[in-house]
């Protein structure tokens, strides 16, 4: 062999290996990446993620927009109640052991009481979850008679006076002051399922005066970290009054709602599924409120069927699929605690719910990454 052809035998050797070795690279750099991408980078697929929800997720073009927008899915939360030791992180991590990942939003609810239990915006133990987890701050206008809204008794403040300032030195500056000083971007709802609140608490109008004051307020303080969720019951009876409740769109970053299958809880024969149970509500207000604002279900949640208990596992298994249906619900949020009555349990700690649960939170649609602030 003569040196020339040796050479060129060598360098063709090495360009193969040269070859090899970059394709190995593009291998290595696509693990992570999602294995199949629907419109504006939707995931596909139901199987494990390969990241925990505070991960870290390879490629900027799922990075959520100011207002915590998901571009690629949405986010994967819980309300869950405090335990009795008083602790709410204790909870949250007992969830999450038994789904097997980290909740992306975690939900609570306040009273203006300003006590340290409910009326502190925020509590330590809200504090320490949200390091690696988003909060939704629920603030209702009311001063809770028991700790945590046990019985859910409750002194009502009322719209007019809140819109009229008349708290506002004592309740909601001292409130701005530390959600500024938090800094983390907030989800903050101001009274949710406001439909159900009137007459009570007061008019339509007074509710927008005193939402659009507390908003301004805020704003005036320099609390710049709110993300304003706008919360309805959904209920598509109330259509008239929901249409006057909204603030406009100035005044509300995202339109969320509550929506449920109660089945034998409220006495119905018609079991819904997920879809069933959320979309008519979910196209009323896209076509009657906003359709331009990212959605939340801000409490979703299934009864069981004593009949069929595997139901409730489909019925959250089910939800990765029939979600990507519905692509402006960019935030889900269980409501994790059982209502009075029989067949009212509402949770996922075990059996078929959670099993259901616990898949439907794998998939990749519902695995963000969730910001550092």
């Amino acid at each position: 062999m003569t040196t020339s052809r040796r050479d060129t035998y060598l360098i063709l050797a090495l360009a193969l290996v040269a070859a090899l070795l970059a394709g190995l690279g593009v291998w290595i750099s696509g693990q992570g990446q999602p294995e199949g991408s629907g419109p504006n980078g939707a995931e596909s697929g139901n199987g494990s993620p390969g990241r925990t929800a505070s991960g870290a997720r390879a490629g900027k073009s799922c990075a959520p927009t100011v207002s915590l927008e998901p571009p690629c899915g949405a986010w994967w939360g819980a309300y869950v109640p405090y335990a009795k030791n008083g602790s709410l992180k204790d909870p949250i991590h007992d969830l999450e052991k038994k789904i097997g990942r980290k909740l992306d939003l975690v939900y609570t609810y306040h009273d203006m009481s300003n006590t340290p239990a409910d009326g502190m915006l925020l509590t330590p133990d809200e504090k320490e979850l949200g390091k690696d987890r988003m909060l939704m701050i629920a603030w209702e206008s009311t001063v809770w008679t028991e700790p945590h809204h046990k019985n859910w008794t409750e002194k009502q403040l009322g719209w007019r006076d809140i819109a009229a300032g008349k708290y506002d030195a004592e309740i909601i500056d001292p409130q701005a002051r530390r959600l500024k000083a938090y800094g983390k971007r907030v989800f903050f709802s101001f009274d949710q399922e406001t439909d159900f609140r009137t007459p009570d608490a007061g008019t339509p109008a007074e509710f927008v005066a005193a939402y659009r004051h507390i908003h301004d307020r805020f704003e005036q303080l320099g609390v710049d970290n709110l993300v304003w969720v706008w919360t309805v019951s959904g209920y598509l009876g109330h259509e008239k009054s929901m249409k006057e409740l909204y603030p406009g769109d100035d005044y509300v970053d995202w339109v969320g709602m509550d929506q449920y299958n109660y089945f034998l809880c409220h006495d119905s024969k018609t079991w819904l599924d997920f879809d069933r149970s959320v979309r008519p509500s979910y196209v009323w207000l896209r076509e009657n409120i906003s359709a331009t604002k990212p959605f939340m279900l801000s409490e979703f949640s299934t009864a069981p069927d004593p009949a069929q208990p595997d139901r409730q596992r489909s019925w959250y298994s089910d939800i990765p699929e029939q979600a990507k249906g519905m692509p402006e619900v960019k935030a889900l949020v269980q409501w994790n605690q059982p209502i009075e009555g029989k067949d009212c349990d509402l949770t996922v700690n075990k059996g078929p719910a959670l099993d259901g649960y616990r898949q439907a939170g794998r998939d990749d649609y519902f695995n963000q990454p969730v910001p550092s602030r």
